[in-house]
This record gives structure tokens, sequence and C-alpha cells, in this order.
């Protein structure tokens, strides 16, 4: 090898450092297996709806500004507004500017079909067993979120899934809290039964009943914010910040849907901050009043001033976390940055005594939870700080 194609001892050390972390993640079970998808109905929904109409109006382009959006179905009768979400559910369900209660009724009737589109395929000898199984499997998710009254902010069966669920009520809360979560989110880890707090609906769960514990009079929701691609196991996604750019766009657009009265806190889980480091610069000012990450290996930035947001940044890490073995750089374009909850990187330091691990930041009576709330609430005054720092310092 030329002297030209030699790496410099930092260069070297740094590419080490990232073949650790793809050993360590390949023995702490970040992998995954990504399973069959849907036929792209959202794409076919699309496609109808570009050619409808309503009366003699063309439907709007689902691009359009949330507010345009808005406007539009502002104009339309009850009726009308009722017959858009029945005819194209996969659009009006997850169009940002659409008001929440018509989302949620397009969104269950998009569950349902899907329900259906699944239920034929769980004997089908089209697919592989795992295919079948696996067929089953989406049929138990959707038959879950179709329980009740759930609240379905956002539905895609494209590929492995998306969705978003709130908790509360969005027209009259003045405060939101939006939890984004890490790898290997989808349809089926949406929400799960052992540990239910390590999936979105769990998280967001334990954050609202904690807030409604803390304050039963406060007008508080939640957001179970799973309306993005993550990174799927162990690979190249996990370590660039492709699918944070991406997911940053759309969190930007959900916020522009919320109603401009109301303070917004972020909780960002694992890849999740990564993708709350992409969106901070460009979330609106005054909008965000707080951003959370947890368990983080890195928000693309080296000092959260590189941020560029009028937030309170705050970080938190339980002593038992696998995340701490994680090299915290970024080297051509791989790896995320400087670490969070270091003293270098100027976030607000929280205690998360009693968490329990990489996923159990939000489990029952851990401080990490009480935090949260806390932070949710704007009652920073009761914040616990991790020892040494000093998280109300200015407050």
């Amino acid at each position: 090898m030329g002297p030209d194609m030699r790496m410099n001892p930092a260069a070297l050390r740094a590419l080490l450092a990232l073949a650790v972390v793809f050993v360590m993640l390949a023995t702490t079970g970040w992998t995954a297996v990504r399973p069959h998808g849907m036929a792209e109905p959202r794409a076919a929904s699309l496609s109808a709806w570009m050619n409808g109409k309503v009366g003699t109006r063309k439907l709007p382009d689902p691009k359009a500004a949330p507010a345009a959006i808005a406007r539009f179905f502002a104009s339309l009768t009850s009726a009308q507004r009722r017959t858009l979400a029945e005819r194209y559910p996969l659009v009006v369900g997850n169009l940002n500017g659409v008001p929440p209660t018509l989302r949620y009724l397009a969104n269950r009737r998009g569950l349902t079909e899907a329900r259906a589109a699944e239920a034929a395929l769980v004997h089908s000898d089209r697919l592989t067993p795992a295919g079948r199984q696996n067929a089953a499997d989406l049929v138990e998710r959707y038959d879950s979120l179709l329980t009740g009254q759930r609240q379905i902010l956002a539905f895609d069966p494209t590929g492995t899934g998306r969705a978003a669920e709130v908790l509360g009520d969005l027209d009259t809360a003045t405060r939101v809290s939006i939890v984004v979560p890490g790898v290997d989110t989808d349809m089926l880890s949406f929400e799960r039964d052992n540990m239910p707090y390590a999936a979105p609906v769990g998280m967001a769960g334990q954050l609202y009943d904690a807030e409604r514990a803390t304050d039963p009079d406060a007008r508080t929701a939640v957001i179970a914010w799973a309306d993005y691609t993550t990174p799927a196991g162990v690979g190249l996604d996990a370590t660039i910040g492709a699918d944070a750019e991406r997911g940053a766009v759309r969190l930007e657009a959900l916020l522009d849907t919320l109603p401009r009265r109301v303070d917004v806190a972020l909780f960002c889980h694992s890849y999740g901050s990564v993708l709350c480091g992409v969106a901070a610069p460009d979330l609106p000012r005054g909008r965000v009043s707080d951003i959370t990450v947890f368990g983080s290996p890195g928000m693309r930035a080296r000092h959260a001033s590189d941020l560029r947001t009028s937030a309170h940044v705050w970080a938190a890490r339980d002593s038992g976390d696998w995340i701490s073995d994680v090299p915290h750089l970024e080297f051509a374009g791989l790896g995320h940055g400087a670490d969070p909850v270091s003293d270098s990187f100027g976030a607000r330091v929280i205690s998360a005594a009693r968490a329990v691990g990489h996923p159990g930041y939000f489990a029952p009576d851990t401080t990490s939870l009480a935090n949260f709330a806390d932070i949710a609430l704007g009652e920073y005054s009761r914040v616990a700080c991790h020892v040494g720092n000093t998280c109300r310092a200015g407050l």
C-alpha cells in the first residue's frame, strides 16, 4: 500500500471503534428480519386521490402546505369530509392539515381494510409459513389498534408499516409531548405485551399517565409517533443519518399541523435522538420548548448550541444502558457525533435512576419517567439532575 493510501492513526481508531459498534449491536438484539410488505395500498389510494373531485372541485395536492389542506377541508360540508375519509382513508388519515378527528375516522377505515387484506393471506398457499405467520401477527396488531376509541393519527401499511397514536385531546391541549422512537420500529413493534413501556405506544401511555398523576388539571396530549421509516437492524442505515433526515422532514410537517397555542416537548429515544438532532435547527422557534434525548448514540452535533434551537436540551442515560459502549464520534458520515450526556456537549443532564437499561426509561417508578413528566408539564424546578450536573441552572 502506497503512502497516500495509509490511514492516519486517528482514522484507524475511528474505523476500529465503528467495528466495535457492529459487533456490540449484533450481540444486543438490535436486529430484525423485515417482514413481507403489502402491495402498496397507499400508493394506489394516492393515485385515485389525484384524479378525484368533490363536486366539480379537484382534490388538493397531498404535498400542499398543511394550512392549504386545512382551508380546503374547512370549506367542505361534514358529509363531504366524511365521504373523502371513507373513500381515500390512506390519504386523508395521513394528510397534515386534516382535523385530527377526521384523521382518526379515516385511519379506522384504513385499518379495517388492511386487516381484511392480511386476514385473506393467513392461509394463503402463496406465502411461506413465515409469511403466513407475519400476516396473522398483523391481523392481531390491527385488531388491537381498532379496539375501543383509539385515536390513530397516522397509518400506512406500506412495507413494514408506520403509525402514530394520540393520547388525550389534541383540540384542547395546551402542552403536547411527542415520543420519537428508534431503530426497528414498525407496525408489529408499535406496541407490545411484554415490557409495554419499551414500545412507542407504551412509552406514550406511561408519559401521559405520569403527566395526569402529576397535574390532573393540565390540558395535555401525548403522541406516540412512529410515522417515519427507521433503520432495520444492524447495518449501514443505523450508523448514518439518511433515515433521520427523511424522518426529520416528517416530524417538522407534523409540528406545522399543531395549534400555535401549544408548547411542544420532544422525547427522543436511541436513533430517534439522531432524528431530533437533525430536525432541531428547522423546528419552529418558540414552538418546541424542550428536546429530551435518552439512550442516545448522538445528535449529529458536537455541542448542544450547534442544534441552533431555542428549546431546552435535556439528556439522560441509565448506567446499565449498552449505548454507553457505542463510540460517540462521526467519521466520513458514519456515527452520530458527541455524547449528549458528556459535560462537553452542554445538555442539561437529568437522572435516569431505576431505568431498566436501554429500553426501560419509561418503566414505572423510574426517576427518568418522573423527570419526563415534569419536563412535559414545564415543571422544571422538580426535575432531578444527574449527580454533578446543574440541569436546572438558568431556568
